[in-house]
């Protein structure tokens, strides 16, 4: 299991999830019912399965950061459209909200807690989230024809996270297992970093839906 990353380019082992979450509502806000059956960097994920697998993962998440864990965390949020409902629009961005903010108290960062069906320390389960927020958020801005960007602090957080072994996190290996994540893409050591963190977690940078 990975520990948390600090160095001169990552000074903080306890980043805030809310830029990312602010950036994932606001890409939610403009996806339409027709674009919920769009192709995404996801192969087995159609956008509204992606968006259910981040809804549940936000609610998961957020219950890890409290350690108000039980029998239901004993799978991992995989993605479903039909689980949506129509009340979606405004469950997820409450549920954004309340992952970014439970993760702003130190304790969450401290101690053992569970996530997806797996015990893990609280600063890699904060860290998972914060990867899930941030890649997941360019997966569907590139699925529904969105601008993205993130904030670099955002960036270098999940980058020195993910670069130190993408697949030796259990939970982020439950995830490459259901093609959420794959091999290292090779891309430039002088492209963007957000690109290079899109090569660390599997995905094609310039991926496009057509």
């Amino acid at each position: 299991m990975p520990t948390t990353p600090t160095s001169p380019t990552n000074p903080d082992p306890t980043p805030d999830l809310g830029p990312a979450a602010e950036r994932m509502a606001a890409l939610l806000s403009e996806v339409s019912d027709a674009q919920l059956s769009a192709r995404t960097p996801c192969a087995s994920y159609v956008l509204g399965d992606l968006i259910d697998h981040v809804d549940r993962l936000s609610h998961a998440f957020a219950l890890a950061a409290t350690k108000d864990v039980g029998p239901n965390d004993s799978t991992g949020p995989s993605g479903d459209a039909s689980r949506l409902g129509p009340d979606w629009r405004s469950r997820l961005p409450a549920r954004l909200t309340a992952l970014a903010e439970a993760w702003r108290d130190p304790a969450a960062w401290q101690g053992m807690t569970r996530a997806g069906g797996f015990d893990l320390p609280g600063e890699v389960a904060g860290l998972v989230a914060l990867n899930e927020l941030t890649v997941h958020g360019w997966d569907i801005a590139r699925a529904s024809d969105q601008p993205y960007e993130a904030d670099p602090a955002t960036v270098r957080a999940c980058m020195a996270f993910a670069a130190q072994a993408p697949a030796a996190d259990a939970a982020a290996e439950a995830e490459k297992e259901k093609g959420l994540f794959g091999p290292v893409v090779d891309v430039p050591a002088d492209a963007p970093p957000l690109d290079r963190l899109l090569g660390l977690t599997g995905r094609q940078p310039y991926w496009s839906p057509a």
